[in-house]
């Protein structure tokens, strides 16, 4: 996707309302409206497409540049950007066709979230606890190049590295100045990820130059030679040395300068900040401790689920104990990363049998099971889903546990990321910034909801692997509290840690994990559990509407044709859904 870390909320009531309000009059005028929209967003995204840097999520194929990000090209982007929200403000969404409203409701949506991150000067801060701009760069080369183009294009951008990110250390300088980085304790050891390129010895042996190990038959051998001696040379003369210069700014300035603070609300103009965070990443218009009572209520909701599968399986303790028990027992850790490899991909095929009965519009795009690589493993999460495939984290197996391994599956491949983002990216009727830019609470909240739709669709089969899922629902749940506690509410690492000991299964490795990778991005926890919330909202309300006109398949692909959608938009296309009928997007859900 072009980059997941784009979208937020920027609606006013006004946009949503008129969603499932009453149809538009005035067809020309309404036409000309829709024609104006339109001009707007092809023009921004045309914009757009120069000035975004590439990440993990990026499914696009690599472009022969890297965009400038020098404090000039910034202050030109906030200019950009302000102008292009007038002209949107210029605009009455009751006057666009139904489907340029949901167009406008997700396109005011982003504009308001990359504006925010502009006027915050969030490229100062171009990092966090599972890695930064370099990280992005590596997970790009790890993808393999299909044609002689792409080569070409991947090495003219390795030509620009040096240039990008000596810019990228000029902004991080500034973010430093004013105390708008991440906390120092979430950046220990992060370096690590820098110096596998700057230690190297030999440029081949670099994750740049993985595209070139295996390249396509079609391209001549004499021109594979001299592609791969081109990179061999950009990998040696540019890339290893931007690597040595960003690791000695980042061990020797950055990491000791870093703020000791861990609260979003204690950096520059905190608070608002804190609040844009809530706005981008879960799209309600919520405060941070409306959030953090709905987290506590519905950890305690989720509780009384948890204490039903301990009585089913017979164990007496206490929840405290129960979860000490499976952190210890061996039954379900892997013994070897073959078996948790092969255990998700058994997990994956039994979907497959069920898929029909619950989606009428399939990806084409398959996806494949892929281990996280080792010297990311350390600093990265469970796993990781896409377009791109599965990437399961197969380091520390001890913290892998089997009984999550269902939900974990459900969430990252399908129905989950690997599913649902192909599908957004294949709408090729819809326009880019919906195919290509995902919004979180969107994104995260259909896959915690696939992990709950799991035990509808029968696919934990003992009372352990529901266990496991209820685990990770009371997780997210948690996460709202932890995440407002601690960047409003003066939470203390330990403090955050133990919350989520005493009311998760996370191993200790995963709880230091996550508590810091939450610490570093203010904001983006909360997505998962609220997204899904009112994705279960909408259905609820549908189911109760339509009655037994209610049909899951054209639920789901009316939910999912949405591709990126805040939780405004999604809530008023569910009332149009119910005063269609329960019609949805595709025949052949009927």
């Amino acid at each position: 996707m072009m980059h997941r870390r784009l979208a937020g909320l920027g609606l006013t009531l006004a946009i949503v309302t008129t969603m499932s309000g009453p149809a538009r009059t005035g067809a020309a005028a309404s036409d000309a409206t829709d024609r104006q929209f339109a001009a707007i967003y092809r023009r921004e995204w045309g914009w757009r497409e120069q000035h975004v840097a590439p990440d993990e999520d990026d499914a696009t194929p690599v472009r022969p540049f890297l965009p400038d990000v020098s404090p000039a090209a910034e202050a030109r982007q906030l200019a950009y950007l302000t102008d292009v929200m007038a002209q949107l403000d210029s605009i009455n969404p009751a006057q666009l066709s139904a489907e340029q409203q949901i167009n406008y409701g997700i396109y005011h949506a982003q504009i308001g979230a990359l504006l925010a991150a502009q006027k915050f000067r969030e490229y100062e801060k171009p990092l966090g606890a599972e890695g930064g701009f370099w990280t992005d760069l590596a997970a790009v080369a790890r993808r393999p190049l299909k044609n002689l183009s792409e080569y070409r294009n991947y090495l003219s951008m390795l030509d620009q590295l040096p240039r990008y990110y000596t810019d990228q250390i000029a902004n991080m300088r500034a973010g430093l100045a004013r105390g708008f980085t991440p906390p120092r304790i979430t950046l220990a050891g992060r370096d690590r990820t820098i110096a596998e390129v700057a230690d190297s010895q030999r440029p081949e042996d670099t994750a740049f130059y993985a595209p070139f190990r295996a390249m396509p038959a079609d391209i001549p051998a004499a021109t594979q030679a001299a592609l791969r001696a081109a990179a061999l040379a950009a990998i040696s003369d540019k890339v290893i040395p931007a690597h040595r210069e960003l690791l000695a700014f980042v061990r020797d300035i950055y990491i000791p300068g870093a703020r000791e603070s861990l609260a979003a609300e204690a950096l520059p103009d905190g608070k608002a900040y804190y609040q844009s965070k809530i706005s981008e990443f879960a799209t309600v218009d919520l405060s941070p401790a409306q959030i953090h009572q709905i987290g506590l209520d519905a950890v305690e909701s989720i509780k009384t689920e948890m204490l039903a599968v301990m009585k089913e399986v017979g164990f007496t303790g206490d929840l405290p104990a129960f979860l000490d028990t499976l952190r210890s027992d061996k039954r379900f850790i892997a013994e070897t990363p073959l078996q948790l490899l092969k255990e998700a991909s058994y997990i994956a095929k039994q979907f497959d049998g069920k898929v029909s009965l619950y989606f009428g519009h399939l990806p084409r795009a398959r996806f494949a099971i892929i281990p996280v690589p080792p010297e990311l493993a350390p600093f990265y999460p469970a796993a990781k889903g896409g377009p791109w495939g599965f990437m399961l984290n197969t380091g520390n197996l001890s913290s892998r546990p089997l009984y999550a391994l269902r939900a974990l599956t459900l969430h990252e491949s399908a129905p989950g990321h690997a599913f649902q983002i192909p599908l957004a990216f294949e709408s090729l009727q819809q326009p880019d910034f919906r195919r290509k830019v995902s919004i979180a609470a969107f994104s995260e909240g259909w896959a915690l909801y696939c992990e709950r739709l799991g035990d509808e669709m029968g696919m934990y089969e003992t009372p352990y692997d529901r266990f496991g899922m209820l685990s990770y629902q009371r997780w997210r749940a948690a996460r709202l509290v932890v995440d407002t506690g601690l960047h409003a509410m003066g939470w203390s690492r330990a403090q955050a840690q133990d919350y989520l000991r005493d009311n998760t299964a996370l191993s200790d490795h995963e709880i230091e994990f996550e508590v810091d990778r939450y610490i570093a991005r203010p904001g983006q926890a909360l997505a998962y559990y609220l997204g899904e919330r009112a994705i279960w909202q909408a259905r609820a309300k549908a189911e109760q509407a339509l009655g037994a006109k209610f049909n899951i398949r054209a639920f789901h692909d009316t939910i999912l044709a949405l591709s990126a959608a805040p939780v405004p938009v999604i809530a008023a296309r569910i009332d149009r859904f119910i005063a269609e009928g329960g019609k949805g997007p595709f025949p052949a859900e009927e």
